[in-house]
């Protein structure tokens, strides 16, 4: 039995090593970002040097396959390899709104630049073990030092700290909790469990391919439905038919922001003052909203005419990237650089990793290795992201995509367009006969609500 058992685990092993070789090397025009490339063309890049753009990537939060974790809702599973890299992508766009919103633009984890490059034995089953225990029992080992402000080790000056120092170590408190929120638990608010106890609701088991459109509405119910105080200045909406109506985002913006008052009674600690925008202290009553618009860009293929419009996309302050990736081969796009897209990639097989332990290892939450994929292979379904921190980041947001989305030569066709008013102001069912239908992605001259132009979609 024992053999037999040591069998299946290698079995496993190698299975997990083809997926891995065949995902990093199945496509001759992918591959990492190197610095050289980097420095190549580094005047289309809108975050500034290399180091800066090697910083800025390796401190967002990375959310990859997991294996060994708890046994998933209504099934067996415990890992979620070869299936659950959409519902990943569709975690690390979330986790960048929320950076946005708890740390602010400028933060960056301050050993981003000591992230050692990825390669496939880094990432098998052992080594991974090894690594995590290796992590958490040097962690131990410093938690036995003496603590007392008045030890030798600990300098009386350090221990008082600076207002920099107080600032940093809040912040670097606020991204552990931030990083506990995605844990591989039933209780992380934002974890797999969560997300795939959510997706049962729709349709969806364990196992099955999730497509950017269904896992945004997840990620809208899991927003609205977190149970951490922390988490209540924040909500989520999804747009319809391609179709975001103005209305509706502000009327969650000013959703009063229940349970926020009582954040104390969260592990996360208060969110850090600087880095917001003066938006935040002036309307405190307010929700910021992370605006998920899912899309299609063309039919099977993406249409080569919206190879630009992604690039103005991703260009815009409040845009958190989209989700896609090729077909059947979900990842997290981050950016560009000439015709290719950069993205973080969630099909690395990880091992579990406790989050509710003190300091538990953050590495394996951080990528150090950008990756690049050609337009041309671009899946046309994917959901756009932005977060929206108060109603006047909501109008620069719509100004800016509204000069995003008018129709050129190039582009006659936005792939979602804008609306004043509520979703419910364009209900279809309100008796219309087939000569008299008006689609909400269409204007009608006859309405006095004002749009971005007459728009179809492909």
């Amino acid at each position: 039995m024992e053999n037999q058992g040591s069998d299946e685990v290698e079995k496993m092993k190698t299975k997990f090593l083809s997926v891995w070789h065949n995902v990093k090397y199945n496509d001759d025009d992918d591959g990492d970002v190197s610095e050289a490339s980097l420095e190549a063309s580094n005047q289309d890049w809108v975050v500034g040097n290399v180091e800066d753009f090697r910083k800025d990537f390796g401190s967002r939060v990375w959310l990859t396959y997991r294996e060994e974790f708890p046994p998933l809702s209504g099934s067996a599973l415990t890992s979620d390899c070869g299936w659950g890299c959409m519902v990943r992508a569709g975690q690390m766009m979330l986790a960048q709104a929320l950076i946005l919103h708890f740390l602010g633009r400028d933060w960056t984890w301050s050993e981003a630049l000591q992230l050692q490059p990825l390669d496939s034995e880094t990432w098998t089953t052992t080594a991974a073990k090894r690594l995590v225990a290796s992590l958490e029992a040097s962690l131990q080992g410093t938690h036995s030092r003496p603590s007392n402000p008045g030890s030798p080790d600990v300098p009386h000056a350090q221990a008082a700290g600076s207002a920099e120092e107080a600032d940093a170590h809040l912040k670097e408190m606020y991204h552990r909790t931030l990083v506990s929120w995605f844990g591989d638990n039933p209780s992380a608010q934002l974890g797999l469990h969560r997300l795939v106890h959510l997706g049962l609701t729709m349709g969806k088991q364990a196992g099955d391919w999730y497509g950017p459109a269904v896992v945004a509405h997840i990620l809208k119910k899991a927003v609205e439905e977190a149970m951490d105080p922390a988490l209540a200045g924040v909500t989520a909406y999804v747009s319809q038919d391609c179709t975001v109506y103005s209305a509706d985002v502000i009327d969650c913006h000013k959703a009063p922001r229940a349970g926020y008052t009582t954040a104390a009674t969260s592990d996360a600690p208060p969110p850090p003052q600087n880095n917001q925008s003066p938006s935040a202290c002036t309307l405190p009553d307010s929700k910021a909203v992370i605006i998920l618009i899912p899309v299609r860009l063309g039919g099977e293929k993406t249409n080569p005419d919206y190879f630009n419009f992604a690039k103005r996309i991703l260009s815009l302050e409040y845009c958190i990237g989209i989700i896609g990736g090729k077909p059947k081969q979900a990842c997290y796009f981050v950016g560009f650089q000439d015709d290719s897209l950069i993205y973080m990639d969630p099909h690395y097989c990880q091992s579990f990793v406790d989050v509710s332990t003190s300091d538990f290892p953050l590495q394996s939450y951080h990528c150090p290795s950008p990756k690049k994929m050609p337009f041309t292979k671009m899946d046309p379904s994917c959901t756009i992201g932005f977060y929206s921190r108060s109603v006047q980041d909501y109008d620069k947001i719509s100004q800016e995509l509204s000069r995003v989305l008018q129709p050129s030569a190039s582009d006659k066709y936005p792939a979602f367009t804008i609306l004043q008013g509520h979703g419910r102001d364009y209900d279809l069912s309100a008796g219309l006969t087939p000569e008299k239908r008006v689609w909400p992605f269409i204007r009608d001259p006859r309405r006095t609500i004002t749009t971005t132009g007459d728009f179809v979609l492909l």
